[in-house]
């Protein structure tokens, strides 16, 4: 465990409950600023668009779908990589956006960029900016139409790979999107807290142990909001073991048409099996097709108690320990830690540093490189 303490990113990814009780604190105590803010804009017709660039990317496009049954029901997650060169594929002088920008240090260039395009693109903007970093560029913007929530400073993760950074940008946009009764859902945010911390107590040596087998590529599956979550886990994997690990991410369904050709003996199928029994039949009806007719290195599941998977099923199954009427855009950001360690682990067995993984320097901690045009 001492080896571990020594790395950035093992840190931040044990912290997570922690941080995420403090965010929890942090969005209460803004309450009613919170809750004007986003009536005023929501009343008046505006869209919510979720954004931003890579792992931030990311949080939008699990919470699109999560969000559903919450006051930001409709929101529409773009990143902010295709704002940046089309804008005018989203937004005219018509259009009425509450952008909620994600960023961990605010200072990336499509994170600015993207900003600014919606402004000059789009009729009327107000901005919703959840951000770690209180240096930021992002941090220092200015308005009675920009709302700014920062994070717990230990959120602005040091390590190259986003963790708690993107746990706790979502957690804090789900308590957003539910602020009229947020004080009411510290059960469940509690919950979650207590959950993740049994998982990172009860599953780490076994994930490193799974992380030791000599696969070559691996592939995330998620339904609905999952398959967000499997979007970044798989992000994680490839970028701490510097692409020496192949990553696809699809939905359960989706997979059949095609994309299934990526299995091979090389693989490690990881499945995020959703909390829905009625959706879960789809899942394991797909889980039993790739095992009859594929070998491969290692299956892991992740789920909120085991749905009657037999042990030749699978090499690691990870239960959350979640009711299963946990609200998704609460719930899922549990499953993310799993994919996290799978990388960190993997990151070392693979002879690299989990802070710093990139030996051939073609991704850094904060993206450079990037020329903004008017």
């Amino acid at each position: 465990m001492s080896l571990h303490s020594d790395y950035h990113t093992y840190r931040e990814i044990r912290q997570q409950p922690r941080v995420w009780r403090e965010a929890y604190d942090l969005i209460c105590a803004r309450k009613e600023e919170i809750l004007a803010f986003t009536d005023k804009y929501l009343s008046e017709g505006y869209s919510v668009i979720l954004t931003g660039a890579g792992t931030s990317a990311y949080i939008g496009d699990a919470l699109e779908t999560a969000l559903h049954f919450t006051r930001f029901r409709g929101a529409r997650a773009i990143a902010t990589t295709d704002i940046l060169t089309n804008p005018y594929l989203y937004f005219d002088t018509s259009s009425k956006v509450l952008l909620v920008s994600f960023a961990r240090s605010g200072n990336s260039p499509e994170s600015v960029g993207a900003v600014r395009c919606v402004e000059q693109t789009a009729g009327q903007v107000a901005h919703i900016i959840i951000t770690c970093n209180a240096e930021g560029r992002l941090a220092q913007k200015q308005g009675d139409n920009v709302l700014c929530l920062l994070l717990p400073p230990a959120t602005n993760d040091q390590s190259l790979a986003m963790t708690s950074s993107y746990s706790t940008m979502f957690l804090c946009c789900s308590l957003i999107a539910n602020i009229d009764h947020v004080d009411q859902d510290a059960p469940l945010v509690e919950e979650v807290a207590a959950c993740t911390e049994q998982v990172l107590d009860r599953y780490e040596q076994e994930l490193c142990e799974l992380a030791r087998r000599d696969f070559q590529r691996a592939i995330f599956l998620g339904s609905g909001p999952l398959k967000g979550v499997a979007e970044e886990c798989r992000l994680k994997l490839q970028e701490l073991t510097d692409g020496a690990v192949m990553c696809a991410y699809d939905s359960f369904l989706g997979f059949r048409h095609g994309p299934k050709a990526v299995v091979n003996k090389d693989s490690l199928l990881v499945y995020l099996l959703s909390p829905s029994a009625n959706v879960r039949r789809y899942e394991l009806d797909l889980m039993r097709q790739i095992q009859a007719g594929n070998t491969v290195k290692g299956i892991l599941a992740v789920c909120t108690s085991n749905p009657g998977l037999a042990p030749s099923e699978y090499d690691l199954c990870i239960e959350t320990g979640m009711t299963p009427s946990m609200p998704p855009y609460y719930g899922c950001i549990t499953f993310v830690v799993a994919g996290q360690l799978l990388g960190y682990f993997k990151s070392i067995h693979c002879g690299l540093s989990p802070d710093s993984p990139s030996i051939s320097g073609n991704i850094s901690r904060v993206v450079e490189g990037v020329t903004l045009y008017d």
